[in-house]
């Protein structure tokens, strides 16, 4: 039998200098060599992991007789432009594509791209294995899982192969050595581990292809084989992994599972953090789950996954068989023990009306969520629910086509490279331009003033003693008078403009050469800008009259000084570089005892009492602005640690001769 040399391709994007071991495609390897009846036909060239100029891809890939690409909305196009390239020089070379992101209905794109012979269709590790040991014949007809486009030109779907139930059929490409030569090449490269305990998605959420792709049914691997895996990433020392399954928690055995990744952190020092997507209705095991992870310091927060708390929305997007009261009740439980948690909701989805989606930002934090919303903008992928034209003409979407940015991402530019695009919707039926745009820049104030700390202490202070709802301080600085607010709106105008960018086509960060040369979220790059420019002091005075005058119009009795109070207490918290002294700031309530409290959900009444608050700022001097820009803002982003830790000295009456 012939010899064949395979070429493999998972570019997956890169982190902080750190790279994905590239998993898909190592399964495919692996499976191969050891089911084939003949393994030793089979060479297999290295396989390409990152982003690297075209042509250098298509010169790393010249000497295969056949080249697998492992494809998701990050590496889609520039899969499709090497292909392209190979074909034109290896016209003989067979080109197959796997990954989610070959369409379910594939006629349209296999004709737009004919440099792909053969696409897959879900779980590639038998198909691939049954196409390999039939190479080079080409009798496609006979295998399940695939589609192609014939030597008539004529269009093939054939049926989806059977899932594999027992996953331990699969063998592990850790434990195996798959990733052993790759390593060995590239000994500076700083490794993330993608892992899988088990495959499938009970949820078909429309705006996800987890479901779709998977069938509902959950398989699992084996609990022994995953507990030495979890020992090859403490040997070789990966500090960090990414859990591809889509509820961690949704087993028993998960808790068993989180226990013992807790365990090994705690004996060698690695895995550094694990990454896990929550489970949705298992509230027992999902609080189980993450307390271990966060009590033994693997994760950096807890995500709660809403995406919206709008009933009309849910049943839109069939997600109204996730019980909202499983993430309320997590979120008050992860509030009260002290772990951190943070909150996704999506903006653009069917149904949501600017009203819906505000109110619904209110009653999170109503509910204690003071850490983070992560407002995250709708995109459509190839083959979830929300694809299909008349899912999308129903609920009147609009979409436009931008490039895909990541937060806090470098800008790259290889002078041989395609960007990634994604379809980003900019408005429904629900929510017109306008009204996208509106919700936009409410989300943006939101993470300004609350979650990036800069006025939550005042907001916080103020929805406690008077009432007023947290939306309606942050839409009154969405409606700040301009002639008395300049500051606060030349804010407003630029996060409106950031907004009307995004539906025109522009990247949904805002690309900073001065401050990292990286892409901020908006509201993280006004806060590095209004530190640039020396203008807190500025801020600090314009929030804390506009808020005064929200109080005192609608919550008429209120002592006004509680308010002063708490705006100069946030303002002497927030983190500045090149400070030089530390600061004592006196006070008449003890306002940190009430805003600790309501951050852990307990009961807050305010105590009226001589304070000082002594603020540390020197022990950890920022002298260099970039440092303070990457290791304040950026690392503190998912926790919105941008305040100094304080220490309340309560006055009493011995001690007030000594200030």
């Amino acid at each position: 039998m012939a010899a064949v040399t395979v070429g493999l391709v998972q570019i997956n994007n890169s982190f902080s200098g750190q790279n994905y071991l590239p998993y898909s495609v190592a399964l495919l390897q692996t499976y191969l060599q050891q089911k084939s009846r003949h393994p030793e036909r089979f060479r297999f060239l290295p396989p390409l992991y990152k982003r690297i100029r075209i042509a250098d891809a298509v010169e790393a890939l010249l000497e295969a007789d056949v080249v697998g690409f492992s494809t998701y909305v990050w590496n889609g196009r520039i899969s499709l432009e090497i292909a392209r390239r190979l074909k034109a020089v290896k016209p003989g070379i067979v080109i197959v594509f796997g990954g989610p992101h070959v369409p379910d209905q594939p006629e349209a794109f296999l004709r737009a791209n004919r440099q792909i012979d053969i696409a897959v269709h879900n779980e590639g590790e038998r198909t691939f294995l049954k196409f390999l040991e039939m190479f080079p014949a080409r009798h496609w007809a006979d295998l399940a899982g695939v589609s192609f486009i014939d030597e008539d030109g004529v269009f093939v779907r054939k049926p989806n192969v059977e899932r594999v139930r027992d996953l331990d059929e699969i063998p592990s490409p850790f434990l195996e050595g798959a990733f052993d030569t790759i390593m060995a090449a590239n000994p500076n490269e700083s490794w993330i581990g993608l892992w899988e305990t088990n495959r499938g998605c009970p949820f078909r959420c429309t705006f996800c292809d987890w479901g779709s792709a998977t069938a509902a049914k959950v398989t699992k691997f084996g609990e022994e084989r995953l507990f030495r895996e979890v020992n090859w990433f403490a040997k070789n020392k990966i500090e960090y992994i990414f859990c591809c399954d889509a509820n961690f928690g949704i087993q028993k055995r998960d808790v068993d599972i989180a226990s013992y990744v807790a365990a090994i952190k705690k004996s060698t020092g690695y895995p550094v953090a694990l990454s896990v997507q929550n489970t949705k209705n298992a509230t027992e095991r999902a609080y189980l789950t993450q307390k271990i992870l966060s009590d033994a310091g693997l994760n950096k927060g807890v995500a709660l996954s809403m995406q919206s708390v709008d009933m009309t929305t849910l049943e839109a997007i069939k997600r109204d068989n996730i019980s909202l009261d499983t993430y309320m009740e997590l979120q008050r439980r992860f509030t009260k023990d002290k772990v951190e948690t943070y909150s996704d909701l999506i903006l653009g989805l069917p149904g949501e009306t600017y009203e819906s989606f505000v109110r619904g930002v209110d009653q999170l934090m109503e509910n204690g969520q003071h850490n983070r919303i992560q407002f995250n903008n709708l995109s459509i992928l190839p083959n979830a629910e929300m694809g299909d034209p008349a899912y999308q003409a129903k609920y009147g979407m609009v979409t436009v086509e931008s490039k895909i940015i990541n937060i806090h991402g470098e800008r790259v530019e290889l002078d041989d490279d395609v960007p990634e695009v994604q379809d980003l919707v900019i408005a429904t039926a629900a929510t017109p331009l306008a009204d996208w745009r509106r919700t936009r820049v409410f989300c943006w104030m939101t993470a300004l003033l609350h979650f990036d700390k800069l006025f939550q202490i005042p907001l916080i202070l103020t929805h406690g003693v008077s009432g007023i709802s947290y939306r309606d301080m942050i839409e009154a600085f969405m409606a700040a008078d301009p002639d008395r607010y300049p500051l606060i709106d030349e804010i407003n105008a630029f996060f409106h403009a950031e907004a009307e960018s995004i539906q025109k086509g522009g990247p949904e960060y805002v690309f900073s050469k001065e401050y990292l040369g990286i892409y901020w979220p908006a509201d993280e790059y006004i806060f590095v800008k209004l530190t640039a420019e020396g203008r807190f002091d500025a801020f600090y005075a314009e929030a804390g009259r506009l808020l005064a005058e929200i109080v005192g119009a609608r919550s008429a009795g209120l002592p006004m000084d509680v308010i002063e109070e708490a705006v100069k207490l946030n303002h002497a918290l927030v983190h500045q570089p090149f400070q030089k002294t530390n600061v004592e700031v006196r006070l008449r309530y003890d306002l940190l005892d009430y805003w600790h409290k309501v951050r852990n959900g307990e009961q807050a009444p305010l105590r009226q009492t001589d304070m000082v608050i002594e603020v540390d700022r020197t022990s950890k001097p920022y002298d260099d602005f970039q440092k303070w820009c990457r290791e304040i803002v950026w690392w503190g982003n998912k926790k919105g640690a941008y305040l100094y830790s304080p220490r309340a000295v309560e006055i009493t009456k011995e001690l007030a001769g000594h200030y």
